[in-house]
């Protein structure tokens, strides 16, 4: 019987959960198909509202800056070269890399032995050549004299050859007579021929010792150029750089020495492309004497020196494209050749242009402007300069529009935004609030500055200090209070 019994609780504990559970299960399924019975509720959309940086575009009349790199270099640059070889026998105290000269010192003494010698015999040719023309102008004087001399005697032949045929023809003389005075004639004749030719030899002595007089003038020249060749100065004040002789070494003929360097003559090279070098052209095309202003930028300290345009190069140059023009500097303290520099120089103005941030036109040329409505709208613009992270533009009807400051994809044309404008003012910082101590309250608040040891000394002066004062600010003294605990 007890089994009966617990076998039939059992079955009717069973079927009372079968029962449930498809109840359970009916409940699920009812709530399931009301619930794909019913229509879906959605929110209402909401527009999304953008916050824009936006900067007012207002028209201007500006000077573009032109920015480009070039390196600095001097306009006098001398090599200093030997021009005979020998030993150095002196050297400036100053010749070494970056040691000062003034113009005319003397920079290299070369032993000047061998072009003294060769001095020395030149100018003796020298004497020897004024000798010899000395004997060859007293040789044409005589030759002159005894020309005249035969001229004479050749003429008394003549007259007495007359004489003789005379007399032969008055029957008084005879024909041998005759004959006799032709011969003497004949032989006075033949004397003075001689004498011609004498002078004439003369006249080339002369010559060729003139000749030979300026030859050895040139020759005492060129002696007196090589021993003065011996000693090398500066043609001009500067500094040397690259040394290469010692005192006691041996040169050779226009081995270079040294190189002289005008520290006070620089000027900057740089390169521009067409475009900009049209920029620096005035009406006639010709190149603008336009103020530069070069930069060298070492560890954030600027060097800069001011100059004017003075020239352009005069061709291209291989492989290169471009201009290169040249300008020379006023004063250029500190920049050395060599030195890479930027250089900004000034381009004619631009009337009515908007200096916007880069970021804010886009690659075709586009800006977003805020409308009436606070939404969005596309305005093409004339991009004319860049000026750094700003660009200087046209547009019609941009004048007095905000701009969008900085381009998103998430903005475009009909967007909602909330402009954000630049304050006209920036707000002074507030005055930290003060307060007035009473005498119980200060002396209660030294007390605890003086017996702290966690303060630094320093730090217990400084309020102890500030304690002193008829008013103490209230955020020092809260600060105190917290840590006294009350």
């Amino acid at each position: 019987m007890r089994f009966l019994r617990h076998s039939l609780t059992g079955l009717f504990l069973m079927s009372l959960t079968l029962g449930l559970l498809l109840y359970a299960g009916s409940l699920v399924f009812q709530a399931v198909s009301d619930r794909l019975a019913q229509d879906p509720k959605v929110p209402p959309a909401r527009e999304r509202v953008f916050t824009v940086n936006v900067v007012a575009a207002q028209p201007e009349t500006i000077t573009p800056i032109l920015t480009a790199f070039g390196t600095v270099q001097s306009r006098r640059t001398l090599d200093i070269r030997s021009s005979s070889a020998g030993q150095v026998i002196e050297l400036h105290d100053n010749f070494q890399n970056g040691g000062l000269v003034e113009a005319g010192a003397v920079l290299v003494r070369i032993d000047p032995v061998n072009a003294q010698s060769a001095l020395t015999r030149a100018v003796t040719n020298l004497q020897d050549a004024e000798a010899a023309q000395r004997d060859a102008v007293r040789g044409l004087e005589i030759a002159r004299d005894t020309l005249v001399a035969a001229k004479d005697q050749a003429d008394l032949r003549d007259r007495a050859q007359q004489r003789q045929v005379g007399l032969r023809d008055r029957g008084v003389g005879t024909e041998a007579a005759v004959e006799a005075a032709e011969l003497a004639a004949s032989a006075a004749r033949q004397a003075v021929l001689s004498a011609r030719s004498a002078l004439a030899n003369a006249e080339a002595r002369v010559d060729q010792a003139a000749t030979a007089l300026d030859r050895a003038r040139l020759a005492r020249d060129e002696a007196q150029r090589a021993l003065d060749d011996t000693t090398i100065t500066a043609e001009f004040s500067g500094t040397l750089s690259e040394t290469a002789a010692v005192e006691g070494g041996l040169v050779s003929a226009n081995e270079r020495l040294a190189q002289l360097i005008d520290a006070e003559a620089l000027e900057t090279t740089f390169r521009v492309s067409t475009a900009q070098y049209a920029r620096l052209l005035d009406d006639d095309g010709a190149l603008r004497a336009a103020p530069v202003t070069v930069t060298l930028d070492v560890q954030g300290i600027g060097l800069t020196a001011t100059g004017r345009i003075s020239r352009a190069s005069a061709a291209v140059g291989e492989g290169q494209v471009g201009r290169q023009v040249i300008a020379r500097l006023d004063e250029a303290r500190g920049l050395k050749p060599g030195d890479f520099v930027t250089v900004a120089t000034e381009e004619p103005p631009l009337e009515r242009v908007v200096r916007l941030p880069a970021t804010a036109v886009d690659s075709a040329g586009t800006v977003l402007v805020v409308s009436q409505d606070d939404r969005l709208e596309v305005l093409e613009v004339q991009l004319e300069r860049r000026q750094g992270d700003d660009v200087l533009v046209r547009g019609r009807g941009l004048a007095g529009r905000d701009v969008v400051r900085e381009r998103s994809p998430l903005l475009g044309a009909g967007i909602k935004v909330r402009p954000i404008r630049p304050e006209a003012a920036t707000a002074a910082p507030a005055a930290p609030a003060m307060v007035e101590l009473s005498d119980e309250r200060r002396e209660k608040i030294r007390s605890f500055i003086e017996a702290s040891t966690r303060l630094p000394d320093e730090v217990k002066t400084r309020i102890l200090a500030q304690l002193a004062l008829p008013e103490v600010p209230a955020q020092l003294i809260e600060r105190l209070e917290s840590r006294m605990g009350g």
